[in-house]
């Protein structure tokens, strides 16, 4: 039986590669760009049955998407099967009116820019191209090719970041008014040109990162959007006219433990058990297809015990109760006794579990210490 829902589509194409970036990505090769793209479609050809017939979910991510020349995107979003929630990410200073008509016309119904700071001092120091105003443009080029299902992406904890800076950009994020927000602590990733620059200071900061994770919540909740997963906000249905489910439908797969196929180089896949992961390499990739075979990867067969423990670090992020059938042996009861009284998890019926508030603050140490 076809039950893959969720379709992943990797573009790797960035005009430049941000000093934190450890995604991968490819900078220009607009010479590539139609090359790359027979290649997803090959892919997708490939592996046509593992899917549905209809799908939930196709997300294109990157790399920058919308980076990708006209033609070639096109092409792709045309190719594509239909899906009840197509996202694309984009950098504004890629989002010019045509290019937002292009998105709607090719069934796209949701966007995620990434902003990451409207402040030009904090936007530099992340090696970002667009400034505040190429934002505020980018989401109303959006809004005016009728997208009305919009995420802004933000970052905290950038070096030389004050509790008010953080209060303007979540002030100026809320301004326009975004469906949806995705607020992340910045990593530093080892190796990444970030880290020898601004490693020192990310460790001196850290201490403040707590209080920054809370001032987001407080303000994004206070403003009326839902904290429905660690780093993901959205619009509550009673604030939306339609009274429309605003969660990210295609992570939220991910969230709950579905499986999903992703293609590109470097894009991962969970099927039947199995976790792949397409290499990186892009002459490997575009050769493998041209010969009609699948790109080369690596295979990782799930346990039954990792596939339960996964479950529950990636269940225990939402804000629903995670239902524990199946996942006993997954929990250290004695740990989950011990947090249940510290009010940090509670038990509900079902049975089911979920973090408390202050659970969710300490989120990650939390469901370490759950799991057996």
């Amino acid at each position: 039986m076809n039950a893959v829902r969720h379709l992943y589509v990797h573009l790797p194409f960035c005009s430049s590669r941000c000093g934190y970036c450890d995604f991968v990505t490819l900078v220009g090769r607009r010479g590539q760009h139609e090359a790359y793209v027979d290649a997803l479609l090959a892919e997708l050809a490939l592996e046509r049955d593992a899917l549905a017939p209809e799908l939930e979910t196709i997300f294109l991510g990157g790399g920058t998407p919308t980076f990708t020349a006209t033609d070639a995107l096109e092409r792709l979003l045309a190719a594509l099967p239909d899906a009840a929630e197509v996202t694309v990410e984009a950098n504004p200073e890629t989002v010019s009116p045509e290019l937002a008509a292009l998105l709607s016309r090719n069934r796209v119904n949701r966007v995620s820019l990434g902003a990451q700071s409207f402040r030009p001092r904090l936007l530099g120091v992340l090696d970002r191209v667009a400034g505040p105003d190429d934002v505020r443009a980018a989401f109303y080029h959006l809004r005016d090719a009728g997208f009305d299902n919009i995420s802004l992406d933000l970052l905290y904890g950038i070096p030389g970041e004050s509790a008010a800076d953080l209060e303007r950009d979540l002030a100026d994020a809320i301004a326009l008014e975004p469906e949806h927000l995705s607020c992340y602590e910045l990593e530093a990733k080892p190796g990444t040109r970030f880290t020898h620059a601004h490693g020192a200071e990310l460790e001196r900061q850290a201490e403040a990162m707590e209080g920054h994770f809370e001032q987001v919540v407080a303000t994004l909740t206070e403003a009326g959007y839902r904290w429905y997963e660690t780093a993901n906000f959205c619009r509550e249905a009673t604030l939306d006219a339609e009274g429309r489910d605003l969660r990210a439908r295609h992570n939220l797969a991910y969230w709950l433990g579905r499986d999903y196929l992703g293609l590109g180089i470097g894009a991962v896949s969970t099927v039947a058990g199995v976790r792949r992961r397409n290499l990186p390499g892009l002459g490997a990739y575009l050769a493998a297809l041209s010969r009609g075979e699948a790109p080369p990867r690596e295979l990782e067969p799930l346990a039954d015990e990792t596939r339960r423990r996964e479950r529950v670090m990636l269940g225990l992020r939402l804000d629903e109760p995670l239902v524990l059938a199946g996942l006993d042996d997954a929990l250290d009861p004695d740990a989950l006794d011990r947090l249940e009284r510290a009010g940090l998890a509670l038990r509900g019926h079902g049975p089911s579990l979920t973090l408390t508030r202050r659970g969710r603050f300490l989120g990650g140490g939390v469901t370490a210490e759950l799991l057996a």
